[in-house]
């Protein structure tokens, strides 16, 4: 999973990508200006592979892994982050963004629109990624109107309908409704597909709030509702979550317990993630290994096989599945099988979280 975090300038998201990957980038170039893109990749806390490694002691355990991206500053104060620039093919290949809603007052760190308004943040934000995809589709209207009068009568309706679902996607941001919210057939979505846009992409807006500020939610805000619904959300203070990120483990759980914080921002931000996104994680067991995948909820096992490997899927027989909460129960996969909680599915059977999958595969 690959979430790039975006943000006005002075938001605090590469205090939020240091508090993620526990420090691992420089914040001193985070006002703006050009820079180094920041790379981290965080692992999925999961109990579950504890107790799984327990039992079957394998030579390693892998989680679940998300990538985050923080871009550099924009060339702009009054542009979000390279959304029209050079880092476009970033934001496209992303899974999601994390967007960086400033809502804490700093006098020694002034608000370049001249004062703190989370619900104006957001709706730039939000309304940048549609003037982003407003302009691609728009060229792909011009040209793809030029390629009609150019194409022989037996070819036009493929163009037609090509042409026809680019203009729908318009219609529909021009009235406000991103992408990700407007109805598509398969073909038109087939279409649509291509083209990588940005208002297709789940968001989960990260509220970053003083240190001795309450929560703030969408719901709080004066925002339209189009733009903001099925938006994820998080509120946190990013620089006080970064500074824990440096500590070790108990001296921060000491800090945190202190200053009534509750859960990380890594925890908080993963559960928000996988809220949003619809995920699900499901687990392979083995002497080998012991891992955690994470795939979209309900995938069908074929699916899901292949995203160990593309070759499971062409060799798919069927998937031995048990629940963790039953595995756990059983203590074993004998004793799983035994009382019949270790289960034989075929190819169309919807994935769950926690589901212990052993694949089987005709190679």
């Amino acid at each position: 999973m690959d979430i790039v975090i975006i943000g006005l300038p002075q938001s605090g998201k590469t205090s939020l990508f240091n508090a993620l990957t526990q420090g691992k980038s420089d914040a001193s170039g985070a006002a703006g200006g050009a820079g180094e893109m920041r790379l981290g990749v965080v692992k999925v806390p999961d109990p579950r592979l504890d107790y799984l490694a327990g039992i079957y002691r394998p030579r390693k355990v892998v989680p679940a892994e998300i990538r985050y991206t923080d871009l550099p500053g924009p060339e702009g104060m009054a542009k979000s982050q390279g959304i029209s620039g050079r880092y476009r093919n970033i934001l496209q290949s992303a899974t999601a963004f994390l967007v960086v809603v400033r809502a804490f007052e700093h006098d020694a760190v002034p608000h370049p629109a001249g004062g703190v308004n989370p619900a104006r943040d957001l709706e730039t934000m939000l309304t940048e990624l549609s003037f982003a995809d407003l302009e691609v589709l728009e060229r792909a209207a011009t040209r793809l109107a030029d390629q009609l009068n150019k194409t022989k009568p037996a070819d036009r309706p493929t163009v037609v309908r090509h042409k026809d679902a680019v203009e729908k996607a318009r219609a529909g941001l021009e009235n406000g409704i991103p992408v990700r919210r407007q109805s598509f057939t398969d073909s038109e979505r087939a279409v649509l597909v291509n083209y990588q846009l940005l208002t297709d992409k789940k968001i989960i807006a990260v509220f970053n709030t003083g240190e001795d500020a309450g929560e703030l939610s969408i719901a709080d805000l004066d925002i339209d509702t189009d733009l903001t619904r099925g938006v994820g959300e998080v509120s946190i203070s990013a620089r006080i979550e970064a500074e824990l990120a440096l500590m070790d483990a108990a001296e921060a759980a000491e800090f945190r317990a202190d200053l009534e914080l509750g859960e990380s921002a890594t925890s908080q931000v993963i559960r928000a993630s996988y809220d949003t996104l619809g995920l699900v994680s499901f687990l392979t067991v083995g002497d080998d290994e012991v891992r955690a995948w994470s795939v979209p909820g309900g995938i069908p096992a074929v699916s899901a096989a292949g995203v160990i490997h593309t070759d499971f899927t062409r060799g798919f027989i069927r998937a031995e599945v048990i629940a963790y909460d039953d595995f756990y129960a059983c203590g074993s996969m004998a004793q799983g099988r035994k009382e019949g909680r270790l289960r034989s599915e075929g190819k169309t059977y919807p994935v769950r979280d926690g589901d212990i999958i052993n694949f089987l595969i005709n190679t």
